[in-house]
């Protein structure tokens, strides 16, 4: 767990994910904002430099001069829950998540930390990072039983030893695996 900036970003439990989506998040711009980072892995800088043009119907584009790396474009399909949300923030056109300066300069990652800081304060979280919304998605699908191949592909990551680094292995996931040795 993440605590005075030292260690791993903490990985988010559902309820913990309610809790500052409900009571903590308090604008739809925040909300969808943290909602493209959990619903698509991707890093909060890249969320930040979207712009609305980067949302195609059902498809959100991180553009290559904005990920890490400028090494590739991604392309990711958008999650039900991540559409619903994008359409009750509703932006204008230009940059997804505008900041004080408007709609053609993005909000600071520096805002984005405090308004999430200030989310967990309001509910009670501790050891909890922009990074952790990236984190908890690419530990889901890893124990949903995705292939990491897939889960590198929608990451970015460049090599899979870079992505195991991201993922949390619970005490129940070893447990199952010991008593999967049924011989």
């Amino acid at each position: 767990m993440k605590i005075n900036g030292n260690g791993q970003a903490r990985i988010l439990t559902a309820t913990e994910i309610d809790l500052l989506f409900a009571e903590g998040l308090r604008t739809d711009r925040d909300r969808s904002l943290f909602g493209v980072c959990l619903y698509t892995g991707c890093r909060i800088s890249e969320a930040l430099a979207l712009r609305t043009e980067d949302i195609q119907g059902n498809v959100i584009t991180l553009r290559k001069a904005t990920t890490k790396g400028k090494i590739a474009t991604r392309q990711i399909d958008m999650h039900p829950n991540l559409q619903s949300r994008l359409d009750a923030y509703s932006p204008k056109p230009g940059a997804l998540f505008p900041g004080k300066r408007g709609i053609r300069q993005h909000l600071s990652r520096f805002s984005a930390e405090k308004i999430l800081k200030e989310a967990c304060t309001r509910v009670g979280l501790v050891g909890v990072s922009t990074h952790s919304f990236r984190r908890t998605a690419l530990t889901r699908m890893s124990t949903a039983g995705i292939p990491l191949r897939t889960i590198q592909e929608i990451s970015g990551h460049q090599s899979l030893s870079e992505l195991q680094k991201y993922l949390e292995v619970s005490p129940d996931q070893k447990r199952a695996a010991i008593n999967a040795l049924n011989f």
